[in-house]
């Protein structure tokens, strides 16, 4: 697929009024197709899970429905295992290198201040100043392989 999900998605219609910025796709799930409705940076992380885990994202929906609670949907159910699935691989120093523990440096991050503005904080440890909040962006989307590997280990995703 050349165009992400995110690329293919438009949120307005030419007359002007809002469009759904949900994506469908039509997938198969233990061997019955279905379609589900995602947001596109949904779709992105459901690529992502199934590039990582070497399998096709029809064999992650598959699982997750397996798991799910009978009442859930299977969206809803798909979205809160993509959470799961990336926070079991998160680390503090993933955190640290990203920014986080700094509510000034996570509005900056959304552009509801200027970078200048930020104060320095210490308080969870980060030791960012102002000059690094230039890699902090690049930086949040860096998941180091050896970190990922050691928190994924004898963890349960689905429980």
């Amino acid at each position: 697929m050349s165009k992400t999900a995110l690329e293919s998605t438009k949120t307005e219609s030419e007359s002007g009024e809002s469009k759904s910025t949900l994506v469908s796709r039509n997938i198969t799930v233990q061997g019955r197709r279905t379609s589900v409705r995602l947001e596109p940076e949904m779709w992105n992380a459901l690529y992502e899970v199934a590039k990582r885990e070497r399998c096709s994202t029809h064999d992650v929906c598959s699982l997750v429905s397996m798991r799910k609670k009978p009442n859930t949907s299977l969206t809803a159910a798909i979205r809160v295992f993509i959470m799961l699935y990336f926070r079991a691989a998160s680390t503090e120093m993933g955190h640290e290198r990203a920014g986080h523990g700094n509510f000034d440096y996570m509005r900056a991050r959304a552009r509801l201040i200027d970078k200048n503005d930020v104060k320095v904080s210490n308080s969870v440890g980060s030791g960012l100043t102002k000059n690094s909040y230039v890699s902090v962006n690049k930086m949040a989307t860096e998941v180091t392989a050896s970190s990922a590997t050691q928190r994924m280990q004898g963890s349960t995703l689905y429980s």
